[in-house]
């Protein structure tokens, strides 16, 4: 039976937090036996906000490190840079012209990113949907994994892509969302009810999946929970405490029931204590892993060149149906 496609990708700005492995990463792994999975650096996206060149390619290249690393197999999985496969662009023209302002209007993402960068509205963060709407379609894509932030970009995918088959007969698929059963959403530890972020001012909201240990124990000695002292799952009351339980959970593949007996009448330093030895254990293998791939150059451009093949491939006959259908000219 042919196997349902999987798209998904991460911007290349700075570090990836554990929020970003135990939301994202973690359960890419799990898919790679089931799914056939298209997994980008999505530099182009990155371009919405300022970025130092040189940064941007030492970031894209460390995205691509920590992806095999955090156990994303090349040999099972099409790892490319969005920027290498040009029918992403081509094909977001087109979308754009089946998509209305009204519908850009309300991207709630769009409001919040415009008041984060005041002095840097672009026309391409207005329609950055559009894009990731031709992100996922230009592969037929049946799943996409999506957080409670990204649902809305799926929708206007889903909209835009029921148009233009309405107009131009069956096209694109429709794809679905894809939402992990658990690590979906983990949140800082100094603000936790807030998405843990990698763009989080304050270094000690978040733990860099490149951390040292010694960073590592640090943060979750200091990580925000309550006066109660006990370990309880409580995401309205003890958020903090819920949060840190959900990353210990995932870790060390226990229930919350399971957890609370574990550390009944330990209080909290025992309990962070356990979080970060179960982090840290987790993080070493991955580290020793990236900063090898680091060190070799040559086979992370063999792993991206392998991926960006076998995407355009891929993506090159979707874009060539869809020229034709639209009236253009396709040798």
């Amino acid at each position: 039976m042919e196997k349902k496609i999987i798209l998904s990708g991460i911007q290349a700005t700075g570090d990836l937090t554990l929020g970003n492995y135990l939301g994202s990463i973690n359960n890419w792994v799990k898919m790679q036996e089931e799914y056939d999975c298209y997994y980008m650096i999505a530099d182009l996206h990155t371009l919405t906000i300022r970025n130092n060149p040189e940064i941007l390619r030492e970031n894209t290249l460390k995205l691509i490190a920590l992806y095999v690393a955090a156990g994303l197999d090349p040999d099972k999985n099409i790892i490319f840079i969005q920027s290498h496969v040009p029918a992403h662009t081509r094909l977001s023209w087109i979308l754009n012209c089946y998509t209305y302002m009204g519908e850009l209007n309300r991207m709630t993402q769009f409001k919040d990113k415009s008041l984060k960068h005041a002095d840097n509205i672009n026309s391409g963060l207005f329609t950055y949907p559009v894009l990731m709407a031709a992100d996922i379609l230009v592969y037929n894509a049946d799943l996409v994994p999506v957080g409670d932030d990204q649902k809305q970009h799926l929708e206007i995918t889903r909209d835009i892509a029921e148009r233009f088959n309405s107009l131009y007969g069956e096209t694109f698929k429709i794809p679905e969302a894809y939402i992990g059963k658990v690590g979906a959403r983990i949140m800082g530890l100094q603000n936790p009810t807030s998405k843990m972020s990698k763009s989080a001012q304050d270094p000690m909201d978040k733990i860099l999946l490149t951390d040292s240990e010694e960073d590592i124990r640090k943060k979750f000695k200091k990580a925000v929970t309550d006066s109660e002292n006990s370990v309880r799952f409580d995401k309205d009351n003890k958020p903090g405490v819920s949060n840190l339980m959900s990353i210990y959970g995932i870790l060390k593949n226990k229930n919350m029931e399971e957890i609370e007996k574990e550390f009944e009448g330990q209080g909290y330093g025992v309990f962070k204590a356990a979080v970060a030895d179960a982090v840290v254990e987790r993080l070493q293998p991955i580290q020793k892993k990236y900063n090898e791939l680091l060190q070799n150059p040559e086979k992370l451009k063999a792993i991206y060149e392998r991926g960006d093949k076998k995407a355009n491939e891929k993506a090159n006959l979707l874009l060539k149906e869809v020229y034709r259908k639209v009236g253009l000219i396709v040798d």
